[in-house]
C-alpha cells in the first residue's frame, strides 16, 4: 500500500465529496498520492435529461468540459490538503462506470479504492446498480466504502 496510489472515483456528488475527504486522509496517513477518476457514462443516460443540444458530439464536448473543469477545481483544493510531496492526478474515462473503475484500478499503481456508497434503500436499491457493492466484490485491491 505504501508504494501505490489511492483511487477515488467521483461523480461530483456530495457523497463522493465526503468519500474524497477520507481518501485524502488515507493518502496522508500512508504517504501516497491520490488519483481522482470520473467516468462519463453514455450521453443519453438519466443524468443528462433536460440538456438542449443540436448534436451528440456537442453534448459529449459539454460533458467532457464540465468533467475536466470540475476535476481541476477539486485537484487544486485537495493539493492544499495533502502532505508535502504527495500529488493528485486526474483521469477521465468513458463507458460503463464499474468496468472503467476496475480497469483503472488494475492498470494503475492502485493500492486502495475509496468510493462513496449511494445510500439508496428499498426499491431504489433494487432498480439502480450499486457500484460500491460491485467494486467491493470484484476489485483486486481493498475497497473502502464511505457512507
Amino acid at each position: 500500500m505504501r508504494t501505490r496510489q489511492i483511487l477515488c472515483p467521483t461523480d461530483f456528488s456530495i457523497t463522493a465529496s465526503h468519500a474524497l475527504s477520507y481518501a485524502v486522509e488515507m493518502a496522508n496517513l500512508y504517504g501516497v498520492s491520490l488519483r481522482l477518476l470520473h467516468v462519463m457514462s453514455e450521453p443519453f443516460s438519466e443524468h443528462h435529461y433536460g440538456l438542449a443540444v443540436e448534436a451528440v458530439t456537442e453534448l459529449e464536448q459539454q460533458i467532457t468540459s464540465f468533467a475536466t473543469e470540475s476535476l481541476q477545481k477539486i485537484q487544486l483544493d485537495i493539493q492544499a490538503e495533502l502532505n508535502h510531496g504527495l500529488s493528485v492526478q486526474t483521469v477521465i474515462r468513458s463507458g460503463d462506470v464499474l468496468t472503467e473503475i476496475l480497469a483503472e484500478s488494475e492498470q494503475g499503481e492502485i493500492g486502495m479504492i475509496v468510493v462513496a456508497s449511494h445510500g439508496r434503500q428499498g426499491i431504489a436499491h433494487l432498480l439502480n446498480p450499486n457500484i460500491a457493492e460491485a467494486l467491493a466484490n470484484k476489485a483486486k485491491t481493498p475497497v473502502l466504502v464511505v457512507k
